[in-house]
């Protein structure tokens, strides 16, 4: 079931760690997964909280018609996080990095279809519901075992996944709150990254969603009408809370959280919704980095969240530090507000 996952070895720990004197580094005490033989069993034995892996895939913004990128976006995420200082604001004993899933022969596949062709489109959908099953199992098991999965690259196809592997792992269906320029609530036309939320609501295991900095001029009339009818899904939009001021951002913050904390819930962010961040849909107006952060410190101060995914983020090259440091932020921000 994990021919596509690759776990992070102690020489490619090493091989990335930079240490200094006097500084203990993220990544000199983070715990390793020693084998895939049972996912499972070896988190099961780890004393840790939190299970980072990533997911090496863009098929699913190619099947959405999206700029390619977000596959490469683990490793640079990967080499900025294991150096940060490991210090009494962030323990790092307390998380374990799995490794990622690594779909290197499918991307070159997908690498020859022709992006106007709706018979190649067909097919990148299908090969979207063959990574629905790793991303759905993998966070499962972590789910299961007890710990919180953070899940870091790939479109936003992968939300579906960790949905559905999280209220499997729970059974029972959970809530999810998206921080997203887009609703990804799209027709059930075949897996990408527009549907992953729509097709779990669909198949029952998404209850409550809510979509946080909607952008007005990049949502159809049909699914405003869609999500409207839906007493389960609400959403804000940018230009409401930012622009006309009609609504405050901390005013905006409780009501999301009121509609999703009630049960088990998810945190989805998609790197979109930041102004000036290279993504699939780069924009030049959205919510600043700092109001990222402080959205997800506000979510994850509840047992209740059960897991944290961000996604669609595109290195501008193979040194891209910014997109690098604004995940690791971002994922610190989390394991420190949720209680790690």
């Amino acid at each position: 079931m994990m021919d596509h996952l690759k776990l992070l070895s102690e020489s490619d720990l090493n091989s990335l760690v930079v240490t200094r004197k006097d500084e203990i580094k993220f990544g000199e005490h983070i715990q390793l997964v020693p084998h895939h033989i049972s996912i499972y069993d070896s988190i099961l034995d780890l004393d840790v909280q939190y299970v980072i892996f990533g997911i090496c895939e863009d098929v699913g913004v190619f099947a959405n018609g999206g700029t390619q990128g977000a596959s490469k976006a683990w490793h640079t995420v990967l080499k900025s996080l294991l150096n940060v200082q490991s210090n009494g604001f962030l323990k790092a004993k307390n998380i374990a990095i799995l490794g990622y899933l690594d779909y290197t022969e499918l991307q070159l596949k997908v690498a020859s279809f022709d992006a106007t062709n709706l018979s190649d489109i067909a097919k990148a959908r299908k090969k979207v519901s063959r990574i629905d099953e790793d991303v759905s199992f993998l966070v499962s098991q972590i789910v299961k075992a007890g710990k919180t999965p953070i899940v870091i690259g790939g479109g936003h196809n992968n939300a579906y996944g960790c949905i559905k592997g999280t209220c499997l792992a729970l059974n029972s269906p959970i809530n999810a709150v998206n921080f997203d320029a887009h609703t990804d609530f799209r027709p059930e036309e075949g897996r990408h990254s527009g549907n992953g939320f729509s097709y779990a609501y669909a198949e029952g295991f998404l209850k409550n969603y809510f979509v946080f900095g909607l952008h007005e001029n990049y949502t159809s009339h049909a699914i405003i009408k869609t999500m409207n009818k839906l007493k389960n899904v609400q959403f804000n939009t940018y230009e409401a809370v930012r622009v006309r001021k009609e609504s405050s951002f901390n005013k905006e913050l409780k009501r999301a959280f009121d509609h999703v904390s009630g049960t088990f819930y998810g945190i989805e962010i998609d790197l979109d919704a930041i102004r000036h961040i290279n993504t699939s849909a780069k924009t030049p107006s959205g919510y600043s980095t700092d109001k990222a952060r402080t959205f997800l410190s506000f979510m994850a101060k509840n047992t209740n969240a059960k897991y944290l995914h961000i996604c669609e983020g595109i290195p501008e090259d193979d040194n891209d530090t910014l997109l690098g440091k604004l995940v690791s932020f971002l994922i610190t921000d989390f394991i420190k507000a949720h209680g790690g």
